[in-house]
């Protein structure tokens, strides 16, 4: 009897590690649960820090923009009443036509007109920035009759007078010394401030 309960106590306890070890087994087949080859990723030194974006090129400035507008128009010639680069341009005409795109700018037609707008700060000298315009009194001392764009570097871009073509001046040379008047900023001052960068990007 005792050989017997033996044998049972036997086979009792080596059914129950059989049982014990298959369960063992079997959480671990359900854990294990290797990820698919295609979202492995390879470790390889900093190359998973690397990252490579392709450069965003900043919006250019309405400053830069009108400076290369009026830059693009030399050599234009001048016609009195001029508004357009294939009919020609006077002083006016030019500005007009370098301006007519930028926001919340709107231009009267002549140079004494823009002169006298309302809302537009004059500027020293000393302070001019791409973008403002330089007035100037030629032949009449009382109203101004001539206009220019300020392009930096103490020069100017403008339609001279009949028989010569649209061109940069030198705001220093003894004869536009002789006729300044004054400036007027007509683009917003964080505007007018820009970077210009290059004449002819």
């Amino acid at each position: 009897m005792r050989s017997t309960l033996l044998t049972c106590l036997s086979i009792g306890l080596a059914t129950f590690l059989a049982a014990t070890e298959a369960t063992a087994s079997s959480k671990i087949t359900r854990t294990y649960q290797p990820a698919p080859v295609d979202l492995r990723v390879p470790v390889q030194g900093s190359a998973l820090l690397t990252f490579n974006a392709k450069p965003v090129k900043p919006t250019k400035s309405e400053a830069h923009q009108v400076t290369q507008r009026a830059y693009s128009m030399i050599g234009t010639p001048y016609r009195w009443g001029g508004t357009s680069p294939k009919r020609g341009f006077d002083c006016s005409g030019l500005v007009n036509y370098v301006f007519q795109n930028v926001d919340e700018v709107d231009l009267p037609r002549t140079a004494q007109q823009m002169y006298s707008m309302r809302g537009n700060s004059k500027v020293a000298r000393g302070d001019l920035q791409p973008g403002d315009l330089v007035f100037f009194r030629i032949h009449n001392r009382r109203n101004v009759d001539h206009v220019g764009i300020y392009v930096g570097d103490n020069q100017f871009v403008h339609a001279p007078r009949r028989g010569q073509k649209v061109r940069v001046s030198d705001l220093g040379g003894d004869y536009w010394k002789k006729h300044y008047t004054a400036a007027r900023r007509i683009l917003p001052e964080t505007l007018a401030k820009a970077d210009v960068g290059g004449r002819f990007e």
